[in-house]
């Protein structure tokens, strides 16, 4: 649904327009000069209030820096524990070794690849 689009014109018209009538109100209701005052102070307080510290600009945060990572394959057990690692292009020989240790033992070994951070 499209919103009424806000005329500041008009807004100022009848503000201006509020204004000239409570101008006129207080000098024909002479009699209550206590209203008009506390009016005045709370207006006076207002516009006396001191202006609000600028917000400071947030710092700029550091990028953090890619870190490079090196795929290996790794020999598990079954309790998710990497017992071998592997490079990448000893698949064959990762896959070996876990039958081996899947053959020795009764529990099923498996291999999976591992994602490790490059240290130089």
């Amino acid at each position: 649904m499209a919103r009424k689009v806000v005329n500041r014109k008009e807004l100022r018209a009848q503000s201006d327009a509020a204004e000239a009538r409570e101008k006129s109100a207080k000098k024909s209701a002479k009699d209550k000069p206590t209203k008009e005052k506390s009016a005045k102070v709370k207006k006076e307080k207002v516009a006396k209030d001191p202006k609000k510290a600028a917000a400071k600009k947030p710092s700029r945060k550091k990028v953090a820096k890619d870190v490079r990572m090196k795929a290996y394959w790794g020999v598990f057990n079954p309790s998710m524990k990497r017992l071998v690692l592997f490079e990448y292009a000893d698949k064959k020989a990762a896959e070996k070794k876990a039958s081996d240790l899947t053959a020795s033992s009764r529990a099923n070994h498996f291999i999976q690849l591992v994602k490790e951070a490059i240290t130089e």
